[in-house]
């Protein structure tokens, strides 16, 4: 049995703009996904993928003809996507799949699938390990995005990224600020569709000139930053930022105006985890407000 294991991600700076050339801080996370494979005799792909809980979620069959054509008679769109991966998967290298042989896979994430911590780049970049494929290539070929979230499971530090001609530029650095413990992840209790903000962020920014300069400016900026106060004030501007493109409120003007401390959201607007400042005390706030969901700096990064 082979086993491989990727990172989970959260997007920093530049979300969405990274998408066009942007540089971004990006952090790989505590929490990934493992991926275990067992060569079988048979032409059958048996699939099982197994929540943080340790519950099977999802299990289906694909089957490999003799000309090793892949198929499933499953249609839900989970095994669907998957399909599209492995013959993806297939493409990339034509001798992956062999007559009369098969296998079992599992897949087990190490945190709730609507965290939107990376349960799809974790399973590419798995599968790709595996196959021997480029994980960018295959991401491309299938789900898309900027590939951060690639570079993330593939990294165990923070990185600065950043796609020049469409070429993934990965740099390596250490973000642990000294005032990391009064950064909190909250849970926004609801999962945002990459793909479904990407397409608004494109429709919005058609007519705009996206000022990359500032953006990579306060990407550095926030790297680089050793005092909590104006750290949020990066905070705020960035924010302010990414609202005015994509023509949306802040989250903290629209949800959080009477917080004392700064909120940037993360990735994606509108779901998944948002950065908080403050100290155990004021992240109660959040609590009394129904967001449970809220893990410190020092347990929720590399």
């Amino acid at each position: 049995m082979e086993t491989f294991y990727s990172h989970g991600k959260l997007l920093i700076s530049s979300e969405y703009a990274v998408l066009d050339g942007a540089q971004a801080l990006a952090l790989p996370t505590k929490f990934g996904q493992t991926l275990n494979v067992e060569s079988i005799s048979g032409a059958i792909i048996h699939w099982k993928s197994i929540s943080s809980t340790g519950k099977t979620w999802f299990e289906t069959q694909f089957s490999v003809d003799t000309k090793l054509k892949i198929s499933c008679n499953n249609n839900s769109e989970i095994a669907l996507r998957l399909l599209q991966v492995l013959k993806t998967l297939q493409l990339l290298n034509p001798t992956l799949f062999k007559t009369n042989q098969g296998f079992n896979f599992t897949s087990t994430l190490e945190f709730p699938v609507n965290w939107g911590l990376g349960s799809s780049s974790t399973l590419i970049n798995n599968l790709s390990q595996w196959a021997k494929v480029d994980a960018f290539k295959l991401l491309d070929l299938t789900f898309g995005g900027s590939g951060y979230d690639i570079a993330c499971a593939q990294n165990n530090t923070a990185i600065l990224y950043q796609l020049s001609a469409g070429i993934p530029l990965i740099s390596p650095v250490s973000f642990v600020p000294v005032f990391s413990r009064s950064l909190f992840f909250i849970h926004r209790n609801q999962k945002q569709n990459s793909r479904d903000g990407i397409a608004a962020y494109k429709e919005s920014t058609k007519h705009k000139i996206v000022d990359y300069n500032k953006l990579n400016s306060l990407t550095l900026k926030l790297l680089n930053c050793h005092d909590l106060e104006t750290f949020k004030n990066y905070i705020g501007t960035h924010e302010e930022y990414i609202g005015s493109l994509l023509q949306q409120q802040p989250l903290k003007e629209a949800l959080f105006s009477d917080y004392d401390g700064a909120i940037k959201s993360l990735g994606a607007w509108g779901g998944d985890f948002f950065l908080a400042t403050g100290n155990s005390n004021s992240i109660n706030y959040f609590k009394t407000k129904g967001y449970t969901t809220i893990i410190p700096f020092s347990e929720m990064i590399l």
